[in-house]
């Protein structure tokens, strides 16, 4: 039985979760490295929440668009650049980028500091991509741009190639 039908058969409130500050799954990839502090497992799979850092004049992955999820990030520190579809925007600490499905975009820290972000998945899809890109480094491949389109196919994610009208989750 899963804990969510525990929980409703026994009438308990469901568990809250608390991740202290060395808590939660850390993801290395590259220069980045994500602390994933909520995967989905704990919210029936509406919200998933992480923690990344990125090194100076770290590039982000190749553009891309989300068929079934929205993406949310919320700059903690240092300034991170989000590229959507031909549009650059700088986003200093204190700022909250909110993509939709569909909508091409990506990112990276331009800067001479490292740069904090606080990124939501709702749905949770797309931590499981995080952990499949570190399991082709952990298992002595390379990360090429194939390797990740392969791993973006398996969520519902594209590469941003062409203009997409409304989510593309068709094409995903």
């Amino acid at each position: 039985m899963s804990e969510e039908a525990k929980t409703s058969v026994s009438g308990a409130a469901p568990a809250v979760s608390v991740v202290g500050p060395g808590d939660g799954e850390t993801i290395v990839l590259g220069t980045t490295r994500m602390r994933v502090l909520e995967d989905g497992s704990r919210t029936g799979h509406r919200l998933a929440i992480a923690e990344s850092v990125l090194a100076p004049h770290t590039q982000g992955p190749p553009q891309h668009r989300h068929g079934l999820h929205d993406e949310g990030f919320y700059v903690l520190s240092g300034t991170v650049r989000f590229t959507v579809g031909d549009q650059d925007h700088d986003a200093a600490a204190g700022t909250f980028v909110l993509v939709p499905p569909g909508v091409p975009h990506t990112f990276a820290n331009v800067g001479d500091r490292p740069a904090v972000m606080l990124s939501t998945f709702t749905p949770d899809l797309y931590v499981q991509y995080f952990r499949d890109l570190q399991e082709v480094l952990a298992g002595g491949r390379p990360l090429t741009p194939q390797a990740g389109i392969d791993a973006m196919g398996r969520y519902a994610t594209e590469p941003a190639t062409g203009p997409c009208a409304g989510p593309c989750a068709d094409s995903a």
